[in-house]
């Protein structure tokens, strides 16, 4: 018998396909006809872009899942009830770049506090943890916090611990073997690598942290996707460089920034009005867009003219940390989803770029993103408020809307936050 070699990185994408085929068909207790919901959110206007659902319906959920999703689900057969009549609901939000490691990151919030604000009920730290201190984020941060948590690991073995101080002095704080091994053995949680590409933080290192972010990924074999943070960065020609070296699916974050680097220059995916070849190259082969508001990294002036030219964004994220928490741009996920409504995008369109889309760059698609039945019972519910609304972006440029979204209430796992709480309170 000829017995053929399994490399590790072929067990993982078996394993990995197995794992989607059986999230298809979630295993869920049968519901007899005297059974109730543990939770009914009734009267809402219900969108769902993953399924292309729009309309009045009541959802069901059970045993922290999805159980139903129907025009009328009666009072009766729920132990709770939650009316939402005249707000919008959708599936639960998901942040693909947001900074929730507190107290171990210089800017990390506390993913739960930003539900008031954000209806997020999953965020995607962006590299606030290396390799060094990613384990303290998992054991201390991930495992106590009621809002699902995934991660990219940043190359930098120190993460973002320093922040404002930049975190790639040297080189050799990208470590690409121990930025492997974290990426490896945290494989249920982690998305990939994130590396900032700035002048400000790289200084002349060139392409080679972003050389190496890739190399940490294909070393872990997990299929690790690169976040590539841009936004002043040194030279127009490494600017075209950064864009070249990405591979499909990766994630190139704060698309639409204008800032400059430290001579002054503004060296972005849009120079002089123009969007630049390598960008339109890249979006064209299945580089990710991502919007990453934040406090710095969001200018209409760069936004308008890329989306004109042929690079719209896959994914709307909030960047949100202690400093562009604060900023007149006030970059919470549903307040940046509606700039882009601002700008010509449909409900249903930024809607996606917050839900199916994200779920679908961290590889949980079908369970995320979504209220089809079988998927957790992670629900946003909003209010489209129509009437004018001024916009800033962070360059102080403002630009008038004619809606925007308001958070209203937020489930995850079946539990609301706040009313109505559970006897006794429970989560996942």
């Amino acid at each position: 018998m000829v017995m053929k070699r399994v490399t590790r990185r072929k067990f993982i994408g078996a394993a990995g396909s197995v794992a989607a085929a059986l999230a298809i068909q979630p295993v869920r207790a049968a519901m007899g006809p005297n059974d109730k919901f543990d939770l009914v959110i009734k009267g809402g206007d219900l969108l769902d872009p993953s399924q292309f659902l729009r309309g009045k319906r009541d959802i069901g959920i059970r045993y922290g899942l999805i159980e139903a999703v129907e025009p009328d689900i009666p009072a009766t057969r729920a132990l709770r009830m939650l009316d939402v009549s005249g707000k919008l609901v959708t599936p639960g939000l998901i942040d693909l770049h947001c900074h929730v490691f507190p107290y171990g990151s210089g800017g990390g919030i506390p993913a739960d506090e930003l539900i008031p604000y954000q209806c997020t009920t999953t965020c995607v730290s962006a590299g606030d943890a290396g390799a060094n201190n990613f384990a303290v984020f998992r054991r201390y941060i991930v495992a106590q916090t009621r809002t699902r948590l995934y991660a990219f690991v940043h190359i930098a073995n120190i993460g973002l611990a320093p922040f404002p101080v930049t975190e790639l002095p040297t080189i050799d704080y990208a470590d690409v073997e121990a930025a492997a091994k974290t990426v490896a053995s945290n494989a249920d949680m982690v998305v990939g690598i994130k590396v900032r590409m700035s002048e400000a933080v790289i200084n002349k290192l060139g392409i080679e942290p972003l050389r190496r972010a890739i190399s940490a990924c294909e070393s872990a074999g997990t299929g690790g996707k690169v976040m590539v943070h841009i936004g002043g960065v040194e030279t127009r020609e490494l600017m075209s460089v950064i864009l070249d070296t990405l591979r499909p699916g990766d994630i190139l974050t704060h698309s639409y920034t204008g800032a400059p680097n430290l001579s002054g220059s503004f060296n972005n995916i849009v120079q002089d009005g123009r969007l630049i070849s390598a960008a339109l190259a890249a979006k064209q082969r299945g580089v990710i867009f991502d919007v990453g508001h934040g406090g710095a990294s969001f200018d209409y002036t760069m936004a308008e003219a890329a989306i004109a030219q042929g690079c719209p964004p896959d994914t709307i994220s909030s960047d949100i940390h202690v400093v562009s928490a604060n900023t007149p741009g006030m970059p919470y996920l549903p307040w940046v989803m509606s700039k882009f409504m601002g700008l010509g995008f449909t409900l249903d369109q930024v809607v996606a770029m917050a839900t199916v889309n994200p779920a679908r760059v961290i590889g949980r698609i079908p369970k995320l993103g979504t209220l089809q039945v079988g998927a957790p019972g992670d629900v946003a519910i909003m209010e489209l408020i129509e009437g004018p609304v001024s916009f800033v972006d962070t360059r102080n440029n403002t630009r008038n809307g004619r809606a925007y979204l308001k958070p209203v209430q937020t489930v995850t796992a079946g539990v609301p936050f706040g009313r109505p709480y559970y006897t006794p309170f429970s989560v996942r």
